[in-house]
């Protein structure tokens, strides 16, 4: 597995922002989201997401944003043959 490459740009006690980097073929592994997040593409491309249900391709464009609630699971994977970025902003619970 070729792995993806994360750095945290930003933590606070309401939000964690991540850039995420994948050369093709990359992945994140699979993963349970804790909270609901959005995602920023900064490059266009395919993503392979490999769900509880079974497989997908989803094409993202540069700065078309998407959001997703808490409890997804999947592993996202670099489905093209060009280098992928995308930043995820998670929204943390503001209680505790």
């Amino acid at each position: 597995m070729k792995q993806a490459n994360a750095v945290r740009r930003l933590e606070t006690e309401v939000v964690r922002v991540t850039e995420w980097q994948f050369e093709p073929g990359a992945e994140t592994g699979r993963h349970r989201h804790g909270y609901d997040y959005v995602v920023v593409p900064l490059t266009g491309g395919t993503l392979r997401l490999v769900e509880p249900e079974g497989e997908r391709d989803a094409t993202i464009s540069p700065g078309v944003a998407y959001s997703r609630k808490a409890g997804v699971e999947h592993n996202v994977i670099n489905g093209g043959s060009q280098y992928l970025a995308f930043v995820e902003i998670e929204l943390l619970d503001r209680a505790g």
